[in-house]
């Protein structure tokens, strides 16, 4: 069994040393990872191309075991295109909590309106994903926190990168949308068709 140790690595390295070790080395496949994101980030990616994954946790970090067929993709709507989910190819990244800087209180406002209008709007975009500031609107005391639950429910993935979660400490307390990171972020985008940078 081939070992990685990707304790203290920044992320996204700890996914893409998981990523690189698979492609090179196969299953079954040991990876050593740091507690809180950087194991959150490394059991989804591996779940998300089909492995069986176990995690044994032991204090500030948790070795993760996976086996299974790496050509087998989970059925899950990460893994199925925009049009088979029923949304529009589109991915919004959004790296401030308001729509303009000099005036916050109104672009607060800006910001609660442009993602209540994208509620109601057919088909809903396949992704957000906030970055810097924007990890703020998944906070149970955002104004946008409400529109972000409804645009998951209609099936948009909201990616949040948890680097700047942690940076501000509010990872714990995100109450929409998945704990993310860079390299899943940046694949996620640019796998759609049309961008849109907010912020």
């Amino acid at each position: 069994m081939h070992r990685i140790d990707s304790r203290t690595k920044p992320c996204p390295k700890p996914v893409i040393m998981t990523r690189n070790a698979l492609e090179d080395y196969g299953l079954p496949l040991e990876i050593i990872v740091d507690a809180g994101v950087p194991l959150m980030n490394v059991r989804r990616f591996l779940e998300s191309r089909g492995l069986a994954v176990s995690v044994a946790e032991n204090g500030s970090f948790a070795t993760l075991t996976c086996s299974g067929s790496a050509d087998t993709l989970s059925d899950t709507g990460t893994d199925r295109s925009a049009e088979e989910r029923g949304l529009e190819d589109i991915a919004i990244m959004i790296c401030s909590d308001t729509l303009g800087h000099r005036d916050r209180p109104l672009g607060e406002v800006l910001m609660k309106g442009f993602l209540g209008t994208l509620t109601e709007r057919i088909p809903a975009p396949s992704t957000i994903a906030l970055m810097n500031e924007g990890v703020k609107l998944a906070q149970p005391d955002s104004s946008a926190s409400e529109s972000l639950k409804m645009l998951e429910g209609k099936g948009t993935r909201i990616l949040v990168c948890g680097t700047c979660a942690n940076h501000f400490g509010i990872a714990s307390s995100v109450c929409v949308g998945t704990i993310s990171n860079m390299f899943e972020i940046t694949d996620t985008v640019i796998g759609h068709s049309r961008n849109i940078v907010l912020g």
